[in-house]
């Protein structure tokens, strides 16, 4: 991956509200799933950051067992994160350490 690919990975994940990686490591999951959904709303859907929230959106709807909703938000947000040439967030950027590194992420 090219220092650019690593720089741009380093801008989406700062996209995260820290409030709901907070949120998503305490347990309160539909918070955090909240805080995930009103930050996407703030980015034209179909860009790169809404996807990056979408799909982050979308796995802890899964995490909470709604997972019809979830996987929407997925089917949604991969094809954009896909075509950006860029890897797929996991629930580790919700984690405490989650914004230490370059991982993890899901190759798509």
């Amino acid at each position: 991956m090219a220092n650019a690919d690593l720089r741009g990975i380093h801008d989406l994940r700062a996209l995260v509200p820290p409030e709901a990686r907070e949120a998503f490591v305490q347990g309160d999951e539909r918070w955090a799933a909240t805080l995930l959904g009103r930050a996407r709303d703030d980015h034209q859907p179909g860009s790169l950051p809404w996807a990056v929230l979408e799909r982050l959106l979308g796995l802890v709807l899964i995490h909470v067992l709604r997972e019809v909703e979830g996987t929407f938000a997925l089917e949604r947000a991969d094809p954009v994160l896909d075509a950006a040439g860029m890897p797929r967030p996991t629930l580790g950027w919700l984690e405490a350490d989650g914004l230490s590194d370059d991982g993890p992420l899901e190759s798509p």
